[in-house]
Parts: structure tokens; C-alpha cells; sequence
């Protein structure tokens, strides 16, 4: 198994150049075939006091700066896929639904992996990414990039999230490709529960076993979380271990995703150290 086709979402300028050198190194692996993609977003338009009607003013002036934003992202691609020497393709779609709109989910699901940018909270914009939609509605895996890493380096070790759940088997799957190029796997249980065939202490063991029968160099580990959270207890590993990759499951509902997972997905996210590979 390999990744053969890649979406690259590409919100603004100030990411796509991060976006697309991260796509293009992981299509080298595998000659894989890199698509761009980008919403042309119109942000809400201000009406006009007292009948309320649109100002055609303010409506052209954001239209003119959504399409500068595509130009300049599509020049920025071009020139990552050039360089790259690799075969990529360019898409572009003017919506006023973001990237949730459905020509966009539909390129997101003939994806095998889709890479895009968490946003710069300094720096807000209409034109970032929702990962929600893609997780949601896309089924495919989400490679997120932190904000504080800006270029592509080799992911040697990967820490995997595990709570036995189906997303978190989902994306540990998802991830092979990447798990049996990297040096280092560990399965990290946090508070990992009694089950009618595995006890805690030994959580994991049999995702580890079917992993290193693919060739993986896998470990496994447990923690209890004591008076913090999963979230803190995750990213204390990760930051201690170096860890150049998280893999880890989110849920179906943003609302059970909340209550289940008690929120470690969304805190792990605002607060990225490492690449963060998601799945639901």
C-alpha cells in the first residue's frame, strides 16, 4: 500500500507553499500524483442601511481580493510542483460555502490522503480550511500540518493514539504507508480500559502484532492520566519523545467526538507540536 494520489489543500497564501512542499515530498516516496486544491470564498457582504441591499462597491472589491488570493496560491503550487518535477493538477472553485461545498468534498474522496495547514491564530482569514468537513464528510485521512513547522522533514518517529476505538484503528491503517518507512512506532494508551479480551496492561498488543507483521518497528506504552487530561498527557510524549508524527482517530459527531473523547482531539489540535494524522 502506498499513497498514489494527494490533495493538497491550499486556504491562503501565507500556508500553500507549506502545504505543497509537504505534499510533493511525500508524493516522492511513491510517485504519487498531487492535486491542488482551493476555494475562491467570498466572505459575507455588508448591506446598505435603509433598505438593506447589497453594496455592489464592497461586493466587487471582495470578489477582486478572493480571485487575487487564488491567483496567488495557484502561482505558488505551480512553482512547488515545477521545482518538484512531479505530476500534480490544479483546482479551483469559487464558493460562498468554503471548503465544505460539495465539488470539494467530492475531489476530497478520490484522495488517499488529503494535507492541509492548521491556521496561524495571528493571522485569521475567511479562506482557512474547516479540517471538520473533510473529517466529517470526505472519509479520508487528514495530514495537518502545525503552524510552527513550515518544511518538510523526514518523519522518523510516530506516536500513535490508541483507544482501541475504530477511528483510532482507522487512522493507524491509514497511516501505514508512513508508519513502515518510519524508524520508531510506539501505541500509546492513556487510561487504556479492561476489555473481554485484553486487559489494560496489555492494551494494544494486537494492533502492534498485525503492524509488525507489516513490517513495523513497533513498541507499546500506557499512561494514567492522573490530575491532567488525556490531551496534556499526549502532548507531554510527544514533546518528550521528539515525535515527528501523532496518529490519532476523531469521531463521527463533533458533539460525541466532544464526550468521548473529552475533547483531546480539539485541544491536541490547537495546540499541534507534531504532523497530526487524522481519521474518522
Amino acid at each position: 500500500m502506498s499513497y498514489k494520489t494527494i490533495l493538497a489543500i491550499l486556504d491562503t497564501a501565507d500556508n500553500s507553499g507549506a502545504v505543497a512542499d509537504f505534499a510533493f515530498a511525500i508524493a516522492a516516496e511513491s510517485g504519487a500524483h498531487v492535486i491542488g486544491l482551493h476555494a475562491e470564498t467570498i466572505a459575507a457582504v455588508p448591506l446598505v442601511a435603509p433598505m438593506e441591499i447589497p453594496d455592489p462597491v464592497a461586493v466587487q472589491a471582495l470578489q477582486d481580493m478572493a480571485h487575487s488570493e487564488t491567483i496567488a496560491v495557484e502561482r505558488i503550487f505551480r512553482a512547488r510542483a515545477e521545482a518538484a518535477g512531479a505530476s500534480f493538477e490544479w483546482r479551483a472553485f469559487a464558493t460562498s460555502t468554503g471548503y465544505g461545498s460539495g465539488p470539494l468534498i467530492e475531489s476530497a474522496r478520490s484522495a488517499d490522503l488529503l494535507i492541509a495547514s492548521q491556521a496561524d491564530p495571528v493571522r485569521p482569514s475567511d479562506s482557512h480550511v474547516n479540517v471538520d468537513e473533510f473529517l466529517f464528510e470526505s472519509g479520508r485521512p487528514v495530514l495537518m500540518i502545525p503552524f510552527i513547522i513550515r518544511h518538510p522533514k523526514p518523519i522518523k518517529r510516530v506516536l500513535i493514539a490508541w483507544n482501541g476505538s475504530k477511528e483510532a484503528t482507522r487512522a493507524t491503517f491509514d497511516a501505514l504507508p508512513i508508519l513502515k518507512a518510519a524508524e520508531a512506532v510506539e501505541i500509546f494508551s492513556v487510561d487504556p480500559a479492561e476489555t473481554a479480551t485484553q486487559s489494560a496492561t496489555m492494551a494494544g498488543t494486537e494492533i502492534a502484532a498485525t503492524l509488525a507483521r507489516h513490517g513495523v518497528n513497533v513498541t507499546l506504552a500506557t499512561a494514567a492520566s492522573g490530575d491532567k487530561n488525556a490531551s496534556h498527557v499526549i502532548e507531554n510524549r510527544l514533546s518528550d519523545d521528539s515525535i515527528d508524527l501523532l496518529v490519532m482517530g476523531a469521531y463521527t459527531h463533533s458533539w460525541l467526538w466532544q464526550a468521548i473523547f473529552g475533547g483531546t482531539t480539539r485541544t491536541l489540535l490547537q495546540s499541534m507540536t507534531a504532523l497530526t494524522l487524522l481519521s474518522r
